[in-house]
C-alpha cells in the first residue's frame, strides 16, 4: 500500500507540472485514480472538448508520466 501511495504521489507531481500548460489553454486535468498500472485522469475545460485531446493525452500527458514513473503502462481519460 505504501508503494501504491508513493507511485500516486509521483503521478500527481507530474500532473501538477503539466497543469499550468493546460490551464494556459483554458483546460485542466484531474487525477482520478491509479489502478493496475493505468492512470485514470479527467480532462476538464476546453481540453475536454478539444479536437487535439488524443495528442495531448498520449504525446504530452502519458509520455510525461511514463518518463517519470516506470510502473505506469498507460493513461486513460474518463468521461
Amino acid at each position: 500500500m505504501v508503494i501504491q501511495l508513493e507511485t500516486e504521489n509521483k503521478i500527481k507531481e507530474v500532473i501538477d507540472a503539466i497543469r499550468p500548460y493546460l490551464i494556459n489553454d483554458g483546460g485542466n486535468i484531474e487525477f482520478v485514480k491509479y489502478e493496475d498500472n493505468i492512470v485514470y485522469i479527467k480532462m476538464l475545460g476546453s481540453c475536454a472538448e478539444c479536437d487535439l485531446i488524443d495528442f495531448t493525452l498520449k504525446d504530452m500527458i502519458e509520455q510525461s508520466i511514463k518518463e517519470e514513473v516506470d510502473e505506469v503502462k498507460g493513461v486513460v481519460n474518463v468521461i
